[in-house]
């Protein structure tokens, strides 16, 4: 095993693997943590096809990982995995979405705790994954991470702070 870092618009993400395979991509505050002794020694050559991807993807020039993953889970975790691969960026889908897709209609929990258990951030793209409301829920380096990367692929609108807002107001009151 190996691993390397790679600084992000969302912070600094390890990268963890082996002959190829990519088995990790963890984030600032990944919960739940990842085991670090299981990283082996730095070395980032041996990530320069991820690194060039995950570059292109935060540019906006790339909608889809040509990763070889290799990602330890059960059965059905794998199943799980698989389907969040398949959706499309820019696009969410709900965890009953998922659980139908996988032929376990009624497995809502179980494919939510698979999600949460996904050791590929991002390259498997958990972060798709969304509440039958429409809200954001759980995501192992935080919601707002999550909401980052929605929005840099176009899912959701750019959230408005509070400043943008007053000025949006003063605006609307001018015009």
């Amino acid at each position: 095993m190996a691993h390397t870092t790679y600084e992000s618009p969302i912070g600094t993400l390890t990268l963890v693997g082996d002959r190829g395979a990519l088995d990790g991509l963890f984030m600032p505050d990944h919960s739940p943590a990842p085991d670090t002794t299981r990283f082996g020694d730095r070395d980032d050559a041996a990530f320069e096809h991820v690194v060039t991807q995950l570059d292109q993807y935060f540019a906006g020039e790339r909608t889809a990982f040509d990763v070889h993953v290799r990602a330890e889970g059960t059965e059905f975790q794998q199943r799980v995995w698989q389907a969040l691969r398949e959706i499309p960026f820019g696009e969410t889908r709900t965890y009953g979405e998922i659980a139908a897709l996988i032929g376990s209609a009624t497995a809502v929990r179980a494919v939510g705790l698979a999600n949460s258990r996904n050791p590929v951030s991002i390259v498997v793209p958990c972060h798709r994954v969304i509440s039958s409301s429409g809200k954001l829920t759980g995501y192992a380096g935080g919601i707002e991470r999550k909401r980052t990367l929605l929005e840099l692929e176009g899912a959701l609108e750019p959230a408005i702070t509070s400043t943008e807002e007053h000025s949006r107001r003063d605006d609307d009151r001018k015009g």
